[in-house]
């Protein structure tokens, strides 16, 4: 059996939710975070964008210091072969790469203004990606944009000139989630079986049904031969209604008594770190997590009404799919009422090293706390949010990949 995987995009498509910002330091720990769960790839953000070139660039370093240790780190930018090279040349270690253009006729015209034809876009996603193999791109993904409102025909030609030219996948875009788990099964089954090329479903959430379209697509995929890459993002952020969630995906893979019996989760994905996961996306985005959400929701696992209340007490199994420990939680969490000690932009070296003692992270003296202090304290304005104890250990062990992360210009 074809399997799935996943391709996180909180960090490209999450950040362009509107009215949010994410700083650099919180994107990273997201990869960090991500890593750690399993998930196949992250997209990272734009290696064109200036402002995302420190960043990216030092969490490529992450992984030669085998902090970031199996996931894919993926650029994004326009398949255009000017925007492929500006890529490479700002992120000259980049292995993986995304590229993007629009391939409906009603973006063809509205965006394009009638500046391009359908030839015209067959050429330029041809030269982005070959232009990207020839610049040390070990993997090339081919994105459809508005992919759901083309026709079946226009993208197995797509699917083709793109395979033909060295891509390694399809990236089936739902702009702007209009398909629906029916349509989009039959839409990537013919796809599928006519290109006999790997999908990638990228799926957002306007009609509230973003996770059932991708895994349909996902079906329809592995039906027809071929992978499936399923596009999330945490806590389901992104545009307008947001993105396909990266737990329900995996909920619904795992426990789903239809889906778990037709398609193979690709292995190493932990869930128990996926509270750890939309706890902290939910702190740096500023968002809270949906009271209803699956898995990681504060109701999720919360029962009031009689006939639930008695049947969960009698066996968990009567009312709950899965159990807390199954996504990470489960645990007591406790509260400090006592005397606090806490560090931030205005912190001094005692309370500083305080705080690092307690975490387990012992200076060699005040002149070496005192460069991190520095940084602690710069990371405090950076994210504009209490530290957690993982950047503020993040930062002691990499200081030098700290300073260049929270640093715009090179």
């Amino acid at each position: 059996m074809n399997k799935i995987y996943l391709i996180d995009v909180t960090n490209r498509d999450g950040v362009q939710t509107s009215r949010i910002l994410l700083p650099k330091l919180s994107k990273t720990m997201i990869n960090i975070y991500l890593d750690e769960m399993g998930v196949y790839q992250s997209e990272v953000g734009f290696p064109t964008l200036k402002h995302e070139i420190n960043y990216i660039n030092s969490n490529l370093k992450l992984i030669e210091e085998g902090r970031i240790k199996n996931i894919h780190l993926e650029g994004w930018c326009r398949a255009v072969p000017e925007d492929v090279e500006l890529a490479f040349k700002n992120c000259p270690d980049l292995k993986h790469l995304n590229v993007s253009i629009s391939t409906s006729e009603i973006m063809i015209k509205g965006k394009f203004q009638g500046k391009k034809t359908w030839d015209d876009i067959l050429k330029s996603a041809v030269s982005a990606v070959r232009r990207a193999k020839e610049l040390g791109a070990e993997t090339v993904g081919l994105n459809a944009e508005d992919a759901s409102r083309t026709e079946v025909s226009r993208l197995v030609e797509f699917a083709l000139a793109g395979r033909e030219a060295g891509a390694d996948r399809l990236r089936y875009c739902d702009t702007l989630g209009t398909d629906d788990p029916l349509t989009i099964y039959e839409r990537i089954k013919a796809i599928a079986s006519k290109s006999k090329f790997p999908i990638e479903m990228h799926c957002h959430n306007d009609l509230g049904m973003a996770e059932a379209v991708s895994v349909s697509g996902a079906q329809g995929a592995v039906e027809s031969g071929v992978d499936c890459y399923i596009n999330t993002t945490i806590n389901g952020y992104g545009e307008r209604c947001g993105n396909c969630d990266l737990v329900s995906t995996v909920l619904a893979l795992r426990y789903s008594h239809g889906l778990n019996k037709k398609l193979k989760l690709a292995d190493g994905i932990d869930l128990t770190k996926a509270w750890k996961l939309a706890r902290y996306a939910s702190h740096a985005f500023g968002l809270p997590i949906p009271i209803n959400q699956p898995g990681v929701g504060d109701n999720a696992f919360a029962h009031e009404s009689g006939i639930h209340a008695d049947g969960a007490l009698k066996d968990r199994r009567n009312y709950e799919l899965y159990d807390p420990e199954d996504v990470g939680r489960g645990h007591a969490e406790l509260i400090q009422t006592g005397r606090v000690i806490t560090t931030g932009e205005y912190g001094g070296i005692k309370g500083f090293r305080h705080v690092y003692d307690k975490l387990g992270f012992h200076f060699i003296s005040d002149k070496q706390a005192r460069k991190v202090l520095d940084l602690v304290q710069f990371a405090n304005l950076h994210t504009q949010h209490p530290l957690t104890d993982d950047e503020l250990l993040f930062i002691a062990t990499y200081p030098d990949i700290a300073k260049r992360i929270m640093r715009v210009r090179a």
